[in-house]
């Protein structure tokens, strides 16, 4: 994504009253709940690089454990998320995504987790969690960076890492982003939603939330836009989309497509989706598997509306 891109977005914050707690917000403990990390180095940049931005991090023990795929066997890695609830850091991020949360959602103590206070965040495999636990205890969560990805590469990305110190600071009030040919929305709901191959994963089970007039963001990488139109029939023959008040789109990333599309391409997909499911589209959030990324609170009740090509997300309002 071109760097101009930044410039169009507008977050707005108010300093003064009420940041009691912000000592509180200064700690990171990093875990590996799904997928092995590939370079361990890069735990130690993506370390440092948080501790720059002012957050004390501690890291699990087992963050770079390795069993097959995954970061450790499944009682490792269900150690790893008991050791977040009972550590001091405020905030609990997973090193990175990947597969792996999936086969644990039956052994989680959900309660716990909400109880614990924590901040959870995450993004992709994540994707599970986030909305285990909002289906199991109506707790809200965080989609975000990941370790790894935002801060553990050759380079970080400032608003990425601006927006997620804002988020959890309790500064982001507002936050705008260009979506050209939206459709009008102006309304509050439940925000969900994260990975949409993890949202389909999750349906029928008892860790998908039951959720109406809410908002639903997605996003997915490596998915051909056919695949994408799939998983999307799917949440609209199961009475998923229709119960909405809009679904945002964020971005759908690093796919190919080939000669029998035939000029079947992401915007076939979004034109379906506006024909065929009478629920408001909002295009252009920035979120997804690419550098410039908003931090979402999953499960909290924000407002939406879109004017003039501009979308905008009401995170939190305060009364005045």
């Amino acid at each position: 994504m071109s760097s101009p891109e930044h410039d169009h977005h507008h977050h707005h914050h108010e300093h003064g009253e009420c940041h009691c707690g912000q000592q509180d917000s200064s700690g990171i403990y990093l875990f590996s709940p799904s997928g092995q990390l590939l370079e361990p180095q890069r735990l130690e940049l993506a370390r440092q690089r948080l501790s720059e931005l002012g957050f004390a991090v501690d890291i699990d023990p087992d963050a770079l454990a390795v069993h097959e795929r995954f970061a450790g066997t499944d009682e490792q890695r269900l150690g790893a998320l008991q050791r977040s609830l009972q550590q001091p850091q405020p905030i609990v991020m997973a090193t990175r995504g990947g597969y792996g949360l999936s086969r644990l959602l039956g052994q989680i103590d959900w309660r716990a987790v909400a109880d614990s206070g924590k901040r959870f965040v995450g993004m992709s495999d994540f994707t599970a969690f986030n909305l285990a636990l909002l289906a199991q205890t109506g707790a809200i969560s965080y989609t975000g960076p990941t370790a790894i990805a935002d801060f553990g590469g050759d380079q970080t990305d400032e608003l990425t890492t601006e927006l997620f110190g804002e988020l959890m600071r309790g500064e982001l009030e507002l936050f705008s982003f260009e979506s050209e040919d939206s459709d009008a929305v102006d309304g509050h709901g439940v925000l969900w939603g994260g990975n949409l191959a993890m949202v389909c994963s999750l349906l029928g089970t008892p860790y998908f939330p039951q959720i109406d007039g809410g908002i639903l963001f997605l996003e997915d990488v490596g998915e051909a836009p056919y695949r994408v139109e799939r998983m999307l029939t799917q949440l609209w023959h199961a009475g998923v989309l229709n119960r909405q008040m809009a679904v945002v789109l964020g971005r759908f990333t690093a796919y190919k497509t080939g000669a029998s599309d035939n000029g079947f391409d992401m915007d076939s997909v979004v034109r379906w989706l506006r024909e065929t499911v009478k629920v408001p589209v909002v295009t252009g959030l920035p979120y997804g598997h690419v550098d410039v990324k908003v931090s979402l609170p999953v499960g909290k009740e924000v407002g939406l509306a879109t004017e003039d090509g501009m979308a905008y997300l009401v995170l939190d309002e305060h009364e005045h």
